[in-house]
């Protein structure tokens, strides 16, 4: 093979691997909630300066969520909104509390994978592949069991057991999103027309309408 073509090759192959991975940030932080023009990931950053410690923290994760709510379950989330420096970072955290038999109805997070932390109780957790499987994956966890969630795809936790259960979740982007799929079908603004919905779910419009009715 001729040295040339070798080198080209070589070259085609380092600017795929270059393009594959994120860039690195070129500053320390980029704390968000600055009030000029230049935007770093849609979110203006302050000045340095200006920065203090209370930009990198968020307390209250110690305290329960109220689950008291047609689904038994409550996420508190610690994301770009809760702790300005996040901005840039690529992560974010959550704590999820459950009521027994409670559930965190099937999501997805749009621009994040997820890994999740059992704390205190037993959770059943899975997560559904992309067509045209659409298989279901899913484990019952105990009391220090982790679990991860691949980004957009489907999943939901459940408490299968006869107390209130606690978990941490962390999440690889500073706003990973979240569409609940129940409430994006049924309870959209303006309503997906009953017709469209029936035929998909294979459900009479009457049905439909009393769905989107309680979302």
């Amino acid at each position: 093979m001729a040295p040339s073509i070798i080198f080209f090759g070589f070259l085609v192959l380092s600017f795929s691997f270059a393009l594959a991975s994120d860039p690195s940030p070129l500053q320390d932080f980029c704390v968000a909630g600055g009030d000029g023009n230049v935007l770093v990931n849609g979110l203006a950053c302050k000045d340095p300066k200006s920065v203090q410690a209370s930009d990198f923290s968020f307390s209250g994760l110690h305290m329960l969520g109220n689950t008291s709510n047609a689904v038994g379950s409550r996420v508190t989330a610690v994301n770009v909104a809760q702790i300005p420096g996040l901005n840039t970072l690529g992560i974010s955290f959550a704590r999820l509390d459950y009521a027994p038999s409670g559930i965190n109805p099937p999501h997805t997070h749009p621009r994040a994978s997820e890994i999740l932390t059992v704390l205190e109780g037993s959770l059943e957790v899975g997560f559904v592949t992309s067509n045209p499987e659409n298989r279901l994956i899913t484990k019952v966890l105990q009391k220090g069991d982790v679990f991860v969630f691949p980004v957009n795809l489907v999943h939901f936790q459940k408490n299968v057991g006869t107390r209130n259960a606690v978990a941490l979740a962390a999440l690889s982007s500073q706003n990973p999103g979240v569409i609940t799929i129940a409430n994006a079908v049924f309870g959209s603004n303006p309503d997906i027309p009953s017709d469209i919905l029936a035929k998909a779910f294979q459900l009479h419009k009457n049905v439909v309408n009393s769905l989107q009715s309680k979302f």
